[in-house]
């Protein structure tokens, strides 16, 4: 009997662990399907983005100076390349980059001892000739004394003419040769054309130079101009004389410059103008330096709003708008508004305060309400619809 109930004791045992197990594995699926539940219901739910005040800004009415962006190299408005033009051995060369040279300056001299023998030959026929001219004056003045006493034929008399021209125009000839050697013995020195700096040396002495060979190149650093490419629609805004601000690289402050000529013809392969700005005489303008600046072309009183805040990534430009849901949790939402530019300024306040590297760049707009919140591109890209919680009050300079 004993026996007996030890195995019925035995069996409810076993089954009460098996239960409390099943219990436990119950338990622990109800918790987990539980956490699937929850992680489904968050991903439905969308993450709301917390603004801060350097990631909105605010579209204004400013007062703007209208300007088109120009950016181009400097170059010396006088500069010159001296070649060679005869061939020969260059010596004489002691001028370097850097060093200051004056117009008419000698400053290399090609070997002339071959010039200067074709000069003296050409002297020398040139002489030839005017004797064998002084042979024939004579030859003719007799022929017409013969002639008018009978003595020989007027046919005669046409022939001492004759072989007198002849000898004129050999003479004329001579003589041209003769201004042929002198004028290449004339180029055995390299002469500098204009007062300037030595911007590079190409050659150097007891080097054989042929015809048109570069051998330095100078420029003359007094006038300095800008040249620019830009697009139709800005280069129609433009007129000589307009005045403009540049950052030159290297230079701590701006350097003002105005438009001194504008090309009548557009580029054939960008279809851009060229515009060239006379910059006011600063230290330290070198030629070769890049600068980049505004051309000031007007002033106009609109609603604006910065250009880092426009979007490209679409056929058409956009602004991310925050538009208010409505809602009573205080949430805003994203809208893609298209955006209509009519210009680019600076702000009249800023340009007056502000040194040029830190003026903000505004687009002029109609497509967009005074007073709309957008984003700044610290914010980056948002999708359309995206929930957000904006700041207290927006980072705006004013």
């Amino acid at each position: 009997m004993a026996n007996k109930w030890l195995k019925w004791a035995a069996t409810a045992a076993v089954v009460t662990v098996l239960v409390a197990g099943a219990g436990k594995a119950y338990q622990a699926r109800q918790a987990k399907q539980a956490q699937i539940a929850e992680a489904a219901a968050s991903l439905r739910t969308p993450a709301v983005f917390e603004l801060a005040p350097d990631d909105v800004v605010q579209a204004r009415t400013r007062t703007m100076v209208q300007s088109v962006a120009i950016s181009g190299a400097l170059r010396a408005a006088t500069s010159a390349v001296i070649k060679a033009k005869v061939a020969g051995e260059l010596n004489g060369l002691h001028v370097r980059e850097g060093d200051t040279v004056r117009t008419g300056q000698v400053l290399a001299r090609i070997d002339p001892t071959e010039y200067q023998a074709r000069a003296q030959q050409a002297h020398q026929q040139a002489q030839a000739a005017a004797a064998q001219v002084a042979i024939a004056q004579r030859q003719l003045d007799n022929n017409q004394a013969l002639v008018s006493k009978g003595f020989i034929s007027q046919t005669a008399l046409d022939t001492s003419l004759s072989s007198l021209e002849s000898a004129q125009a050999n003479h004329r000839a001579a003589l041209a040769a003769l201004d042929i050697a002198q004028k290449s013995l004339s180029d055995t020195a390299l002469r500098s054309p204009i007062n300037g700096q030595v911007a590079a040396r190409l050659v150097q002495n007891g080097e054989r130079v042929g015809v048109d060979a570069r051998a330095l190149e100078l420029v003359d650093l007094s006038s300095l101009e800008m040249e620019a490419a830009v697009p139709p629609a800005a280069a129609a805004k433009l007129v000589v004389g307009q005045s403009a601000l540049l950052t030159v690289e290297g230079l701590p402050q701006p350097v003002q410059a105005r438009v001194a000529r504008i090309s009548p013809t557009a580029q054939a392969s960008s279809r851009s103008v060229l515009i060239y700005l006379k910059l006011q005489t600063t230290a330290g303008l070198r030629h070769g330096l890049f600068a980049q600046g505004h051309v000031w072309v007007g002033e106009r009183t609109a609603v604006a709003l910065p250009m880092s805040s426009v979007r490209n990534d679409k056929p058409q430009a956009y602004v991310q708008m925050v538009q208010a849901a409505g809602a009573d949790d205080g949430l805003a939402h994203i809208a893609h508004v298209p955006l209509r530019v009519l210009g680019q300024g600076v702000d009249k306040e800023e340009l007056s305060r502000l040194s040029p590297l830190s003026l903000t760049s505004y687009a002029i707009t109609d497509s967009i309400a005074k007073n709309s919140i957008l984003t700044s591109v610290r914010a980056g890209f948002m999708q359309e619809k995206t929930p957000v919680r904006l700041p207290l009050m927006p980072h705006q300079p004013r």
